[in-house]
């Protein structure tokens, strides 16, 4: 078999000048400044580079806010997957959906999910004219005939059997059967604090414990062992455990035992959308209706806005190349959506990117049928569980990266209470805890993190990356 050889050449078209444009979130008409670039092609360690230094992706858009400048700064930020702990609101977001899956109940009161990212044409603003000037027909043909041909056939598409990896709310299955690993699937043993150990006896019901503790108590005041109704052994089988101060783990919390009997399934498959494998193509037209119930309901737009092209383009197209190296993980590296299927439909999608270091959070949309389940902190929940559990094949996968943390937006801040986590300084590009940032953020929208005054950027990294991309630079068009 001939040995993998890593892609060594990323490709790109980089857009000379900056503008003002319309911002996504404060809404400010000409507030928002950011340069940008069409990525043809691109490696996952180079992609990795860039969102280290600030970049972001929009399906094949490459952008970068300039910070000192724009009116809503956006500093990358990231989540220590392995020291993650949920907080109470985190933990009550999942007790809700463990509820309505064993007993199909739907809990009363606020059922507000935490606020959503604006759509993708808003983060990047007015330079979605720009994109729409680009020859994008190549990217979009296969996605757009493969959408054509799944619509004739209706809804048989939904009874096709997937061969991709599913992590299940089953009663018998837990995290380890949730790593895509080309279509073979696995159970693995997870290490102390990992979920439940498979190779030790399953957890008894309330009743059975109370008896054995009940039995256990008579023992004790009767040493004989001869108790009515109670047969005794020489060592109890089953010790109860004693308590402990450890908080549960999130994949406890995630992957607790339901009934036989459980109301609801719910289903998490990570399949690869570039190149588009052969299940996410069997599942695009499911998909795309629930984007587009989500952008009119949501982000009340027209029926005639979400469109196809537009489905493709944003969350579909991406420049990162598939790589599969050995040391990798299962189901390698580059662009994948995680879909939520419940009770074998789908209702939710969250689009991710494998990288060397990370699970990169693009975007994610949901049906809203199902916004009384907090879907957007269950599934950033979900995707911390999965950088974990991808971290035991791939030590140096750890992080989990949320996009942008923008303080200066209220509505935005959510995404700080997933802790620890860190913010990345703006001028010499290292990692801050966000405790340390947040007293400077308070009294500036525009800070640098880092205190030490000699501290710059490494140039060895940036000859680096000059060295492996290709760079044609487009002027920026000044018509509209």
């Amino acid at each position: 078999m001939a040995s993998w050889v890593a892609p060594s050449t990323s490709v790109v078209e980089y857009f000379e000048g900056e503008d003002f444009y319309r911002c996504g979130y404060c809404k400010n008409e000409s507030g928002s400044r950011s340069n940008g670039m069409w990525a043809h092609s691109m490696t996952v360690r180079d992609y990795q580079d860039l969102i280290d230094r600030g970049w972001r992706r929009s399906g094949k858009y490459v952008y970068k806010p300039v910070m000192n400048q724009t009116c809503c700064p956006q500093y990358t930020i990231r989540c220590r997957s392995l020291q993650f702990q949920p907080s109470k609101s985190h933990k009550k977001v999942l007790k809700k959906m463990l509820k309505f899956l064993a007993k199909g109940e739907i809990s009363k009161g606020n059922c507000e999910d935490e606020p959503m990212e604006p759509t993708m044409e808003d983060a990047v603003a007015g330079d979605v004219a720009l994109i729409n000037k680009l020859d994008l027909q190549c990217d979009l043909k296969t996605l757009q005939e493969s959408l054509e041909s799944e619509e004739k056939k209706g809804r048989s598409a939904k009874k096709a059997e997937s061969n991709d990896l599913i992590q299940s709310q089953h009663t018998e299955e837990k995290l380890g059967t949730g790593e895509p690993s080309h279509s073979v699937e696995v159970q693995t043993v997870p290490k102390p604090g990992k979920g439940a150990d498979l190779s030790k006896p399953p957890c008894r019901k309330a009743k059975e414990i109370r008896k054995e503790r009940k039995r256990l108590k008579l023992m004790q005041q009767n040493p004989a062992g001869k108790l009515e109704g109670f047969q005794a052994h020489p060592e109890p089988l089953f010790l109860p455990k004693p308590k402990s101060n450890q908080p549960k783990s999130l994949e406890d919390l995630i992957f607790e035992s339901l009934p036989e009997n459980a109301s609801h399934k719910l289903e998490v498959r990570v399949v690869r959308s570039s190149p588009p494998s052969s299940q996410f193509k069997a599942t695009m037209l499911e998909s795309y209706q629930v984007y587009k119930r989500y952008q009119m309901v949501i982000h009340k737009h027209p029926p005639d806005k979400p469109t196809v092209s537009q489905f493709t383009r944003f969350l579909c197209s991406s420049p990162l190349k598939a790589e599969n190296p050995p040391n990798g993980p299962d189901c390698g590296y580059g662009s994948f959506h995680q879909q939520y299927w419940l009770d074998g439909k789908i209702i939710a999608v969250g689009v991710i990117d494998i990288l060397p270091h990370c699970v990169s959070s693009v975007y994610l949309y949901y049906d809203p049928d199902y916004s009384f389940l907090s879907l957007g902190v269950y599934s950033a929940l979900r995707e911390i569980a999965f950088t974990r559990q991808l971290h035991e094949k791939t030590p140096q996968l750890s992080y989990y990266y949320m996009g942008f943390y923008i303080h200066s937006c209220p509505k935005m801040k959510y995404k700080g209470h997933y802790r620890p986590s860190d913010l990345l300084c703006p001028e010499t590009y290292v990692w801050v805890p966000i405790e340390q940032c947040l007293s400077s953020l308070e009294n500036s929208k525009y800070c640098r993190f880092n205190q030490d005054p000699e501290a710059g950027i490494n140039p060895v990294s940036q000859m680096r990356k000059l060295k492996v991309r290709e760079i044609i630079n487009v002027p920026k068009s000044n018509s509209g």
